[in-house]
């Protein structure tokens, strides 16, 4: 689904390890504070309860750099409503294999930040919308590998760069708050706002309606739910209420 510019698309997260469904602590491996089977099945739960968009994320490939693909292909043929995708994507013809499956979009972090060429070739065959680029934030610096390596640029100071490049658009995750339920920081959201016009869609530390309420304030195109909702801080039926403006 495109981003409008009258809506905040709400987004429940599909994270995936081992073949199954978690929610990890700050990204770290074995801080699972949930664990369930057959993440298709999850994925459909969220389609049915109303959701117009299920982020996934491959943590296996992430972190332990080993496909969840057979994953991905069931939750594509779980659920019909679009997907995007990001995790363990480490080169440019395993982003073609996804991009070439009936995914939206795809989201590139350390691939694309170590070699924003990938960019634009992928944007340039497959269109800008359905590019992604993940900049993740831990001291308002971008972070990379897993969240494990820093570099030494902002997200502010890298969105523009990647707008040229040909993303259209951002996943903007604060890893200082990520997985902690306890809020988010509007500051870093409004800042990173205001220096790119491509959509952003915002990840981390949501925890309650009125977080949702502030990041709908703040203009963001999208925003991506974990924790909240394993742990029932957040009903999804009431969180897609502030979905539009």
């Amino acid at each position: 689904m495109s981003f409008k510019k009258d809506e905040m698309l709400i987004m429940p997260a599909v994270d995936i390890k081992d073949g199954k469904c978690v929610q990890l602590v700050q990204g770290k491996p074995g801080s699972e504070m949930v664990k369930i089977e057959n993440p298709e099945l999850v994925a459909s739960h969220w389609q049915d309860l109303g959701a117009k968009n299920i982020h996934v994320i491959d943590l296996s490939g992430t972190i332990d750099g080993e496909s969840s693909f057979e994953v991905i292909k069931k939750i594509l043929k779980e659920v019909s409503i679009p997907i995007q995708l990001g995790g363990g994507i480490r080169d440019i013809d395993y982003a073609k294999k996804l991009l070439n499956l009936d995914i939206e979009r795809i989201i590139i972090g350390t691939m694309g930040i170590q070699h924003p060429e990938t960019i634009t070739e992928l944007s340039d065959e497959y269109g800008s919308e359905r590019i992604m680029i993940s900049l993740d934030s831990k001291d308002n610096k971008v972070v990379i590998k897993g969240w494990q390596e820093k570099i030494d640029k902002s997200p502010v100071e890298l969105s523009q760069e990647f707008k040229e490049h040909g993303a259209g658009s951002i996943l903007f995750t604060n890893v200082d708050v990520e997985g902690l339920l306890g809020g988010f920081y509007t500051q870093p959201v409004e800042d990173l706002k205001k220096s790119v016009d491509i959509p952003i869609v915002y990840s981390g530390g949501i925890t309650t309606i009125d977080d949702i309420k502030k990041l709908n304030e703040s203009g963001v195109e999208g925003i991506v739910i974990g924790s909240a909702l394993y742990t029932n801080k957040i009903d999804l039926t009431e969180a897609l209420k502030y979905q539009k403006r």
